[in-house]
């Protein structure tokens, strides 16, 4: 929210006005939202996932 003097608080984006972008042109939100997704897919593929994608597997074998 901004304040009366029409300022914003410090690191929020105001109306109107461009987002963040570093120096090599991409936004500031960028690696922070790479970090995010590579965490997903880093995690290990739960047991039951494992499970159902065997029997997937083993269904079209038949």
């Amino acid at each position: 929210m901004s304040q009366p003097n029409g300022r914003g608080a410090p690191g929020q984006m105001m109306p109107g006005l461009p987002p963040e972008v570093r120096k090599d042109g991409e936004p500031g939100w960028a690696g922070g939202l790479r970090k995010l997704y590579n965490s997903v897919v880093e995690e290990p593929l739960p047991d039951s996932f494992k499970d159902l994608l065997k029997k997937l597997d083993d269904s079209d074998d038949a």
